[in-house]
C-alpha cells in the first residue's frame, strides 16, 4: 500500500484542508493518506480550540486514514525544526510520500531552492547574522538575507509563509537521508494571512478561527465540512469553551509574577533579556491580547513571543527542550486515530517499523512523554473541574478513534 503523509494542524479542518487530502492523492495515486498533527498547542504558539480528539474526528470523517501526533517538542517550533520533527514521524511510519501545500505549486522549485541555499548557506548565515544585529526579527533577517543573497530571478521567493515550511519538507527529507518523496498542491482562493471570510467555499483557518471568536459558529458553516461543524458546536456545548489564550492568560500572569527573572531566564526561547520585558509588561496587563501588544518589540515577531509565552505557561525549560530534540528519530509515535484503511496500513507495514507505534500514552517513555504529559495537563485547565479531571484520567488510557 502506498502511503501519502501530510503535516497539519487542523485548527480546524475546512475545505482548504478536504481539497488539500484530495489532491494528495490524485497527486501520488497513494491508497493511505496519513496525517502527522500538531498536539495541544501550536507552531504560532496557541492553544488548538479544541482537544487533538476532536481535530482527529475532523480528519477521519473527510478522507484521513491515520492520525499520528506531533508532540510539543516538534510542534511549537520554528520551521526547521517542526518540519525536521514531522518529516521524521512520516518516514518511521513507513510514507512514500508527503504532500504540502504551497503558493508556488511546483516542487522542483523547492528542489531547486534547496540546492541553491546549500551552495549558498554560509553567505546567508553571515547576511542573517548582519540583519539581526540591525535589530530585525529573525524572518525578516532571513528574508533580507535572502534577497541580498539572490542573484537568479527565477529561485522560489522565502516570503510565503507554506513556502517556508515547504523548503524546510524538502530540506528535512534530504538531510534525513529519506525516500520519502516530496509533492506539494497549490493552494486555493485562501491566503494564508487573510482574516475575513468570503462567500466563497474555501477560507484561511486564521479567518476561520477570527469568525468564531467574534460571532458565532454560523458563520463558518460554508468553508468547513459538516463533520467539522458538529464536532465544534458539541466541543463547545459540552466543555463549555473553544480554547484561546484569554482561557490562559490569569495562569500565565501568575506563572510570571511568582517566578524569579533567574529562573525564567531558563525557560526555552528566553532570550536576550526578555525575562526582563515579560515580567514588566505582564503586571500592567488586564487580558492576553492587551500584554501581547505592549510586549510586542520591532526585533521579535508576534508568533516568536506567543511561542515564548507558551513555554512559559507550561513551564518547559531550554535544558529539557534541547535533551528532547537531541535525537533525530522521535522516540515513539503515538496513534491518535484511524479507519479500516488506516489498520490495514499498519498491519501490512508493521515489520518493517524501528520506532515504537504506540496506542495509548500510558505506554510512553522519555524525556518527549514526561513533556507531553505536562502540557496536555496545562492545555485542559481551562474546562470545568470535572472535565478536567476526565480528561486528564482519559489521556492516559484512551484508545486511538477507529472511524
Amino acid at each position: 500500500m502506498k502511503a501519502v503523509g501530510i503535516v497539519v494542524e487542523y485548527n480546524p479542518f475546512h475545505n482548504g484542508h478536504l481539497y488539500q487530502v484530495e489532491q494528495a492523492k490524485e497527486i501520488t495515486g497513494a491508497d493511505v493518506v496519513i496525517v502527522v498533527m500538531s498536539s495541544s498547542f501550536l507552531q504560532r504558539g496557541e492553544p488548538a480550540i479544541v482537544s487533538k480528539w476532536s481535530r482527529t474526528e475532523m480528519a477521519l470523517a473527510n478522507g484521513v486514514d491515520l492520525v499520528l501526533e506531533l508532540p510539543y517538542i516538534y510542534s511549537t517550533q520554528k520551521a526547521e525544526t517542526f518540519a525536521n520533527g514531522a518529516i521524521a514521524i512520516l518516514d518511521a511510519i513507513g510514507c512514500d510520500y508527503v504532500n504540502f501545500g504551497s503558493e508556488s505549486g511546483d516542487i522542483l522549485a523547492f528542489k531547486q531552492l534547496v540546492s541553491f541555499m546549500n551552495q549558498h548557506q554560509t553567505e546567508f548565515n553571515k547576511l542573517v547574522k548582519e540583519f539581526t544585529k540591525l535589530g530585525y526579527s529573525y524572518p525578516r533577517a532571513t528574508s533580507s538575507a535572502f534577497s541580498k543573497l539572490q542573484t537568479d530571478s527565477n529561485v522560489l521567493q522565502l516570503s510565503e509563509p507554506n513556502n517556508i515550511l515547504g523548503y524546510h519538507y524538502v530540506k528535512a527529507i534530504k538531510e534525513q537521508r529519506s525516500a520519502i518523496q516530496a509533492t506539494t498542491t497549490l493552494r486555493r482562493q485562501a491566503h494564508y494571512h487573510e482574516s475575513t471570510i468570503s462567500p466563497h467555499p474555501i477560507a484561511s483557518a486564521t479567518s476561520i478561527r477570527k469568525a468564531i471568536a467574534e460571532t458565532d459558529l454560523q458563520q463558518i458553516e460554508h468553508v468547513v465540512p459538516k463533520q467539522t461543524f458538529n464536532l465544534l458546536a458539541t466541543y463547545k456545548r459540552n466543555y463549555l469553551t473553544l480554547h484561546t489564550w484569554e482561557h490562559y492568560f490569569d495562569l500565565l500572569q501568575y506563572k510570571v509574577l511568582s517566578t524569579n527573572r533567574e529562573q525564567l531566564r531558563e525557560i526555552y526561547e528566553c532570550e536576550e533579556g526578555l525575562e526582563y520585558r515579560v515580567y514588566e509588561t505582564i503586571k500592567k496587563a488586564s487580558s492576553f491580547a492587551e500584554w501581547m501588544q505592549e510586549f510586542k518589540t520591532k526585533r521579535y515577531t508576534w508568533t516568536r513571543l506567543q511561542r515564548l509565552a507558551t513555554h512559559i505557561l507550561t513551564n518547559t525549560s531550554k535544558v529539557e527542550m534541547e535533551e528532547a530534540c537531541a535525537f533525530v528519530k522521535p522516540s515513539y509515535i503515538r496513534l491518535l486515530g484511524m479507519t479500516r484503511n488506516g489498520q490495514t496500513f499498519i498491519k501490512k507495514t508493521k515489520q518493517h517499523r524501528e520506532t515504537p507505534l504506540i496506542t495509548k500514552f500510558a505506554k510512553a517513555e522519555g524525556i518527549q512523554a514526561q513533556i507531553e504529559e505536562r502540557i496536555t495537563n496545562v492545555y485542559l485547565s481551562p474546562l470545568q473541574k470535572k472535565h478536567q479531571l476526565h480528561e486528564m484520567r482519559q489521556e492516559f488510557s484512551r484508545s486511538p478513534i477507529i472511524y
